[in-house]
């Protein structure tokens, strides 16, 4: 992971071959891809598109919740 706890960090939404959506922190989106694999298993990252994905403020996830899978 290239970012650290003084660095600004954002939030990515990226859409899924199911239809759902991860959220996911980092300093850019290859940090947040990043990010992702450490906390989902092999099957799980598959199913995540990493060239589909938006960045979204902290006051936006609660519009998410019910897209998250």
């Amino acid at each position: 992971m290239t970012g650290s706890l003084t660095s600004p960090h954002s939030m990515f939404l990226f859409e899924m071959t199911n239809g759902r959506k991860k959220l996911a922190y980092g300093t850019d989106v290859e940090d947040a891809l990043e990010v992702l694999a450490l906390r989902l298993s092999t099957d799980e990252m598959a199913q995540v598109i990493p060239d589909n994905c938006i960045k979204i403020s902290h006051r936006e996830i609660q519009r998410y919740v019910p897209l998250l899978g």
